[in-house]
């Protein structure tokens, strides 16, 4: 029936009447002029209660506002909308229930005015259909996508084949995977469904997507005014933008795009977190195995130099001691006497070199101490002004109340100016080279984590220099890798870096894009209470002697080096090549003042154990130690000194007395 008096005729009343769905019809000025039965029991109100009341009064009150613009508008331009052409909207019932409804709209001419018929179908029930649909849909994908995750091993194909499922579940126009590589983004997935293959990139573009800045508010980029042009011209009309995270820290980020806009529901965000927690989970297994294969790699690099470092001490032993006996012979010729003196320099430079491959195999001797961060950058700051030129900024920041490192100072400023001078050389038209400290907590360890928990000082060096791409970060640890042309660097630097932080206990870490700068991450643990150095044994010039020095060596040409030495400095020597006849000697013959003995020997017992046996034999028994190798504190027992290979005379004169006395 007419709710405003107005009878139409009898054919076109009763299909009004008795249509399924509920209508009703409206002036220009928002007035219902006319409603079916069916609307006032859908909206919950009598026939007469409709009349002339406006059309908003059957919506929810926070969207009347914006519904009274909207039907301004589509009066001024009537055009007939089917139904579910629109969008999906809300209607409120007269008791305040809402439900979701579709809304066809068309045009009326009665002959005086315009009017507006609207025919209204309640979709709860339909939508919780798609609904169901949808999540047995997101349940098919998050299945395939998750038995993916466990069975690619390849981060990258993995990260293409998600991103295509992505977009079949979603039914999207683009989808892509993005992770946070500092300073930028790098694409590991995209998929598209048409011709504008690198949508995605396009919109991290234009948002500079990074760590920094990954909008977590659904749709808040396409509301960006500043960007909407790019978006119009892109086809895109909604989407989302979801972080990646492990925590609080930003590994990527989930783009979805489609061309209309975007329709969420808690079955769509309840697909989109599993498929980030999946994400995350691979990106951090991707890099704890990228960690893992690298140390290993870097592991089998330093057994192997640590061997070849030692074996070239033997050599170096050799030709140096065979040098110093020349130059006994050499000294009334110049001519000789110089070129025996430039030997002996490249001997030197032989063992520096050596030095530097130990470092990077972790087999140096460190001296730990507590070390106050902020004196040592402070220091390091001034040093770094006067020396790195006037085209280089340097920015020291180190809050005072830092606690103290554990670490050899003399080693770790070493390894902070290497760093310092890598990035000088990043920088040849300039910079900024910026060195921090702060404190590092591990609370947990994770999936690939390489320190223990427990409080750290993270040291940081940045510069803005050219960058290294990813071939050449990945192999930026490895001894005598260098990019630098030939001549311009040994390409041990980092390496020795990498030994000495590991050595001590932390961790080095690289990130670096080509074009965007290199940063480098030194944790180191914190200072026990109480720390002190170890006592070193120094060794001074000593006398000749004239007691008997049992030597223990099983490189012959080694041994022949040391017997000459000593017996030149007045010792009566006996020599073994190996532990069984060193023993031997010990108990035939009670003279020997001095066990001399290479850590290294030939058959099942060392020179340790053999020192532990002598001692058992004769316990106030002066040993001395040498080796190719730097033994760290845990691998050389204190009351046993250590002397270096290469050493010159004078050194196993000193060494040699400084034992004796001892005892």
């Amino acid at each position: 029936m007419s709710v405003s008096g107005e009878v139409p005729s009898p054919l076109y009343r009763a299909l009004f009447e008795t249509a399924p769905d509920a209508m009703i019809v409206v002036a220009r000025d928002g007035r219902i002029v006319l409603a079916n039965p069916q609307a006032a029991r859908l909206f919950g109100y009598a026939l007469e209660e409709l009349a002339g009341q406006p059309v908003e009064l059957l919506m929810p009150e926070q969207v009347r506002g914006r519904h009274h613009a909207h039907r301004t508008g589509y009066m001024e331009r009537p055009r007939e909308r089917p139904m579910g052409a629109g969008q999906e909207l809300v209607g409120r019932r007269r008791d305040g229930g809402q439900f979701p409804v579709e809304i066809a709209l068309s045009p009326i001419n009665s002959g005086t005015e315009t009017l507006f018929a609207a025919s209204i179908r309640d979709i709860s029930e339909t939508l919780r259909q798609r609904q169901a649909l949808a999540r047995a849909r997101f349940d098919t994908y998050a299945a395939q996508i998750g038995q993916l995750a466990l069975q690619t091993g390849d981060f990258e194909k993995l990260g293409e084949k998600i991103s295509v499922l992505m977009r079949d579940a979603l039914q999207a126009r683009a989808v892509g995977i993005v992770l946070f590589q500092s300073p930028h983004a790098r694409m590991l997935g995209n998929a598209v469904d048409g011709t504008d293959e690198d949508i995605v990139e396009k919109v991290c573009a234009a948002l500079d997507l990074g760590p920094g800045n990954c909008p977590a508010e659904p749709d808040v980029w396409l509301r960006d005014a500043a960007h909407a042009a790019v978006w119009s011209r892109a086809g895109i009309g909604g989407g989302r933008i979801l972080p990646i995270l492990d925590h609080d820290r930003t590994l990527g980020a989930l783009i979805v795009l489609s061309s209309a806009p975007w329709r969420a529901d808690r079955d769509t965000d309840h697909f989109l977190s599993m498929v980030t927690n999946v994400l995350a989970t691979a990106a951090l297994r991707h890099h704890a195995q990228e960690q893992l294969a690298h140390s290993q790699r870097l592991e089998a690099v330093g057994h192997l130099t640590g061997g070849i470092a030692h074996d070239f001490n033997n050599l170096l032993t050799i030709v140096s001691g065979n040098l110093q006996l020349l130059e006994d012979l050499a000294e009334r010729d110049p001519v000789a006497n110089d070129a025996v003196t430039r030997a002996l320099r490249a001997v030197g430079r032989g063992a520096e070199l050596t030095r530097k491959l130990l470092a990077f195999a972790r087999r140096q001797r460190l001296s730990p101490d507590a070390v106050a961060p902020a004196d040592l950058l402070l220091e390091l700051g001034r040093m770094l002004e006067r020396t790195l030129g006037e085209t280089i900024q340097v920015q020291i920041d180190c809050p005072a109340e830092l606690p103290a490192v554990f670490a050899d100072p003399v080693q770790l400023e070493g390894a902070l100016l290497n760093l310092a001078l890598n990035a000088r050389d990043a920088m040849p038209r300039g910079g900024r080279l910026s060195i921090s400290a702060r404190q590092h907590r591990i609370e947990e360890t994770g999936e690939g984590a390489e320190l223990p928990v427990g409080r750290y000082v993270r040291f940081t060096i940045a510069d803005t220099g050219v960058g290294m791409p990813p071939d050449v970060l990945a192999r930026a640890f490895e001894p005598f890798f260098t990019t630098k042309e030939s001549g311009k660097g040994s390409g041990l630097g980092l390496s020795m870096v990498y030994g000495f932080v590991k050595q001590s206990g932390g961790q080095l870490l690289a990130q670096s894009q080509l074009g965007y700068g290199t940063q480098m991450n030194l944790i180191l643990p914190l200072a026990p209470s109480g720390a002190v150095r170890p006592e070193t044994v120094q060794t001074m010039p000593g006398p000749r002697g004239n007691q008997t020095v049992l030597v223990v060596e099983d490189e012959p040409e080694v041994r022949g080096i040391a017997v000459a030495f000593l017996r030149a400095l007045g010792y009566a020597v006996h020599e073994a090549g190996d532990a069984e006849q060193a023993l031997q000697h010990l108990r035939d013959d009670s003279s020997i003042a001095l066990l001399f003995s290479d850590v290294v020997l030939g058959g099942s017992t060392n020179g340790i154990e053999l020192a532990h046996a002598a001692r058992a034999l004769r316990p106030t028994l002066p040993v001395l130690l040498t080796s190719g190798y730097e033994l760290g504190s845990t691998d050389t027992p204190h009351e046993f000194p250590l002397l270096r290979k290469p050493y010159r005379r004078e050194e196993l004169a000193s060494a040699s007395h400084a034992a004796l006395r001892r005892s």
